[in-house]
């Protein structure tokens, strides 16, 4: 990528944190393994930096089975125990409960709607919303969409998908595009 190129603020001049942006950030994503993967990483980034768990986010995947949600669904206390030791990611024992309470949550998700995807997009009519925000100071930090994903969610028995941490989840999964105007990735996704 040229030195040159115009990026979202928040890429900041991280390399990894660039690649997520060029290539990740804003895309629509499907499947219930990879959406769940997002919920989880976002609700860990609660009280810190999406570039502190994007960092840790290959031992996320190591330490919770690839995120494979029946697994994770039937993580045990001795899981937890492990998880908790595990320092290729946020030991916070409340986040390890949740992406676990997540997991079982799923499931009930996938088997009242035939997939945690088709869930998840219907907050957005099953296709991304195009914004058009010229700074990241414009961006919302909630929406009514974000506030309505928080509530049916937390009726599941997720957690920590409050309506802020929703709508970060709505950014990166590309319900939402919300890369600025002026970022060569707006057009393009």
């Amino acid at each position: 990528m040229p030195d040159d190129v115009v990026r979202c603020e928040w890429a900041g001049d991280d390399p990894l944190m660039q690649q997520y942006h060029d290539e990740e950030w804003g895309v629509p994503t499907q499947g219930d393994r990879d959406l769940f993967e997002l919920l989880v990483l976002e609700g860990a980034q609660a009280g810190l930096s999406w570039r502190t768990v994007l960092h840790r986010r290959e031992g996320y995947r190591a330490a919770f089975d690839g995120f494979d949600i029946a697994t994770v669904a039937a993580y045990t206390d001795a899981d937890r125990q492990r998880l908790r030791g595990d320092a290729r990611i946020i030991r916070n024992r409340a986040k390890i409960d949740a992406a676990i309470a997540s997991a079982q949550a799923t499931l009930a998700v996938q088997a009242e709607h035939g997939s945690l995807e088709a869930f998840i997009w219907s907050f957005v009519g099953e296709q991304p919303r195009p914004n058009a925000f010229e700074s990241l100071a414009d961006l919302p930090a909630q929406t009514g969409e974000s506030r309505a994903m928080s509530k049916a969610l937390k009726g599941y028995g997720f957690s920590f998908v409050g309506p802020t941490i929703c709508y970060a989840f709505m950014q990166s999964a590309g319900l939402v595009n919300d890369h600025v105007t002026g970022c060569f990735r707006y057009g393009q996704v």
